[in-house]
């Protein structure tokens, strides 16, 4: 990374996550520009200091595109082509992968999603700590410059997010049963009770903590979300299919007084919410590993990778005597507890790894 006075992003976008993503990196130290199709958003966050300025200037050393999924390719390639730079960094943050990764081939791209939002909506939501201990997921590709990923984590990693690596079709599959049919469950859900409210106007008075807590994501905007479950419609419909069978399974349980099938499928649920990653480390509960690594395509998406099908963090990862070429070597920091499953899984993969002491 270059010194914190001469750091500077450019912003594509100025909504909720665009906003946000400002207000993170401007805290950090960055000099921050941005825009927004709307100029009258854009004019709100420079008026706000949202953003310093909107000129996407020679200076700029990473760019984030937070528009709708559907334009972040265009976008991006557009950026890519007027900015020859080796060592600018473009990356996005929409919740779909695959088409936009297939799309942008540069190695100075990298896919991005942060795994956070509100149901605040636009700039009048944005917080700076929006992504603090959130999960940012990167999907590299064997396109993917090492520094740019190796400076990208970095930059995420300060504005408190937890970075993980996983390719961008497994994140399109993943992510349609995290987090896009819960959305549209929640709205399923809320548009449900709104129908019976119509008639029995005290549901709304009833609905306590657990229906709210199951709804609270139909409150965000809607207008992001079309782009986003079309160009992952496949997995949606598979993952609605399983559920829907789920659903069916539970309807038949109670009509027939399957009561053992109600309670296991509640005592499971129960277990595996409790087993949700999220234990705080601190430096003393990490462990340093250096990674020797050829120069090839694809490297270090296989190490990321690795760590990422192993559920292992990386909190820190540094290259070391550059890997154009000659190759080199990654400075990885890693929780200590998951030290040996993730250095055995390396080794398997026939990738020399060094702890340092």
């Amino acid at each position: 990374m270059t010194s914190p006075s001469s750091r500077h992003a450019h912003v594509v976008g100025l909504g909720l996550i665009g906003a946000s993503l400002a207000l993170a990196l401007r805290a950090s130290g960055w000099t921050v520009t941005g825009v927004d199709r709307d100029d009258a958003v854009t004019g709100r966050a420079l008026a706000a200091g949202v953003i310093d300025d909107t000129e996407l200037s020679d200076h700029v050393q990473v760019v984030f595109i937070a528009t709708p999924a559907g334009t972040v390719a265009r976008l991006a390639n557009v950026v890519l082509g007027l900015r020859r730079d080796p060592n600018l960094i473009v990356t996005d943050v929409a919740g779909v992968k695959g088409s936009i990764v297939g799309a942008v081939t540069d190695a100075r791209f990298l896919g991005g999603h942060p795994m956070a939002g509100s149901e605040q909506r636009g700039l009048a939501g944005a917080r700076e700590d929006l992504f603090r201990s959130c999960t940012w997921v990167l999907t590299p590709t064997a396109h993917t410059s090492p520094l740019t990923y190796s400076t990208l984590h970095g930059l995420l990693r300060e504005i408190g997010a937890n970075v993980v690596a996983i390719g961008a079709t497994d994140h399109d599959r993943l992510v349609a049963i995290a987090s896009h049919v819960p959305h549209l469950l929640a709205g399923s859900l809320m548009n449900e009770a709104s129908l019976v409210a119509e008639e029995d106007a005290v549901l709304l008075q009833l609905a306590a903590g657990g229906f709210r807590d199951m709804t609270r994501v139909a409150a965000g905007d809607p207008a992001i979300w079309p782009d986003i479950l079309f160009e992952n419609r496949e997995a949606i419909a598979q993952s609605l299919e399983s559920l829907e069978g789920r659903l069916r399974s539970l309807r038949e349980a109670l009509l027939d007084d399957g009561r053992d099938v109600i309670l296991t499928s509640l005592m499971s649920a129960a277990s595996a919410r409790r087993q949700l990653p999220g234990r705080a480390l601190s430096s003393d509960d990490l462990a340093y590993l250096r990674v020797n690594v050829t120069d090839e395509p694809g490297v270090l998406a296989k190490v990321t990778m690795a760590a990422s099908e192993l559920l292992v963090n990386i909190y820190d990862i540094e290259i070391a005597h550059g890997i154009e070429g000659v190759g080199g070597t990654l400075l990885l920091a890693v929780d200590a507890q998951q030290m040996t499953l993730f250095v055995d899984a390396l080794r398997e993969l026939g990738f020399q790894v060094v702890r340092e002491q």
